[in-house]
């Protein structure tokens, strides 16, 4: 299905500022739908001399009339001349027949768009009859409302550029509740949702024929003086969007100044309760500070366990046991380097790449201490990682490297090379294929080499890639050292 932007690009010559125009209008557009219970249709002229269906919007508040997309359409000509004549005469037109949609009968309106004076494009309303009862005083408001916005669209008043609502989190919709201002800000009328919300807020009183900025003014003045900009959008005066905070509710608004022959004759305001909404949001943040805060903990007392183990190291005669030690105090490290990094995020992924990057240069500062040079280099993306998988692979990583370093380069200098490769998983799966080499151009596997009576490192190694679901070989370099290739399934990030 064609997008308004590929309609324009293949039917029109519409230039740049126009075709933002209209992207403004559809972005807006369901607030009219909505007002109007009624389709509506974005017709442009094409280079054919043809109308064509650029954008289609139904009403969420009563019964449409197309069940299918108009979009990329052409107009049904000469039935649909209305179109045309509202192009030509720059004023709003009522087809002077039915158009009959599955027995019932329909409405059709066509308003010129306006830019800058010139029409650029006609949007077209379609009203399904049958669907309309006796109105009450909220369709006779949301009609009102829709046809002064429709004849702004004809002025060139609508869609208004300052506008910060569109698109905006949170901002309301015609459903969630309807305050209509006069000039001065005075409300003439509220739907029963937007009475609902002021009630929430702390107005108990009634809202018709009261100014909604001076009732806010004597509700809160003790959370301190009354943002500006927040008594210019209840007055209607900007098409601006903000939040009303009384402490015990959060209520969403958003005007529409509406204005004829440039000038503001009143306003619609939309409102929303949005209270659950931000204490959630609220519940969320404080969980992820305190996420982040035990991350930090469990690194501080990770970190306090090495210092600890690196003390008794310290104390021991024994060189096997110090190593032992030392071995441990790395591998305790190694996860309080995931914590480190886990408690500057917001969320319970880390990109892995920076912990790999650290993981290799730990490895190599250590054998360069006894003397011998040995370099390091990661070639290839981990992506972001899961907690958990992440410290798994974290583990397995510095385990690899430390090995090569110190079995492969025990009286001389070389090179330790990580290579990755990360894939979605075949069969569409939630996890992804990572691969994982670690090259180095050492001294090689011993001839007797048996990975099943290997040390304790390589022992942690397999346990850990068994985690994971992975395997992992070790074989000769193609001249000298050796190559361990290891593929796990991680969390997709």
């Amino acid at each position: 299905m064609p997008s308004l932007k590929d309609v324009v690009a293949e039917c029109t010559a519409l230039q740049e500022p126009e075709v933002e125009w209209l992207h403004l209008l559809v972005a807006d557009w369901q607030l009219i739908a909505d007002l109007s219970f009624a389709d509506l249709a974005l017709w442009v002229p094409s280079t054919e001399g043809t109308w064509v269906a650029a954008a289609h919007v139904r009403p969420t508040t009563g019964v449409g009339v197309f069940t299918e997309d108009l979009v990329g359409r052409e107009l049904d000509l000469p039935r649909d001349e209305f179109v045309q004549q509202a192009y030509d005469e720059r004023r709003q037109i009522r087809s002077a027949t039915t158009l009959w949609r599955s027995e019932a009968p329909v409405r059709s309106e066509a308003v010129p768009v306006v830019m800058d004076g010139r029409v650029i494009a006609v949007l077209t309303r379609y009203t399904n009859l049958a669907a309309m009862r006796t109105l009450s005083r909220l369709e006779v408001t949301y009609l009102a409302t829709a046809d002064a916005l429709a004849r702004m669209i004809a002025d060139g008043e609508f869609p208004q550029r300052d506008s910060a609502a569109q698109g905006r989190r949170g901002a309301p919709r015609v459903g969630d509740g309807v305050l209509r201002l006069d000039a001065e800000g005075a409300v003439t009328y509220a739907s029963p949702n937007a009475v609902s919300a002021a009630h929430r807020l702390g107005y108990a009183g009634e809202l018709v024929g009261v100014r909604l900025a001076s009732v806010l003014q004597q509700m809160l003045p003790e959370r301190g003086p009354v943002d500006e900009e927040l008594m210019l959008v209840v007055a209607g005066r900007v098409p601006w969007h903000t939040e009303i905070d009384s402490g015990d509710a959060v209520v969403s608004a958003r005007a529409i100044p509406l204005v004829e022959r440039g000038t503001r004759v009143g306003a619609v305001l939309l409102v929303r309760d949005i209270s659950e909404q931000r204490r959630r949001e609220r519940e969320l943040l404080t969980k992820d500070a305190t996420i982040r805060e035990i991350h930090h903990r469990v690194k501080n007392n990770l970190q306090t366990v090495a210092a600890v183990l690196r003390l008794q190291a310290r104390r021991l005669a024994d060189p096997a046991a110090r190593a032992s030690l030392e071995d441990a105090v790395r591998r305790v490290a190694t996860i309080a380097d995931v914590h480190d990094t886990l408690s500057a995020r917001l969320d319970d992924h880390v990109s892995f790449d920076e912990i790999a990057q650290r993981s290799i240069s730990a490895a190599i500062e250590l054998a360069n201490r006894s003397g011998t040079r040995v370099t390091g280099s990661l070639s290839g993306s981990f992506g972001f990682l899961t907690a958990e998988d992440a410290t798994t692979l974290a583990m397995i990583l510095a385990e690899l490297v430390q090995n090569a370093v110190e079995h492969g380069f025990a009286d001389r200098g070389g090179q330790v090379q990580v290579d990755v490769r990360r894939t979605p998983a075949s069969g569409g799966g939630e996890r992804d294929d990572l691969v994982m080499e670690v090259r180095d151009d050492g001294s090689g596997l011993p001839p007797d080499f048996e990975v099943s009576s290997a040390g304790l490192g390589t022992q942690i190694v397999r346990s850990l890639v068994t985690d994971l679901a992975g395997s992992i070989s070790w074989g000769h370099g193609p001249e000298t050292g050796t190559v361990v290739r290891c593929w796990v399934r991680v969390s997709g990030g």
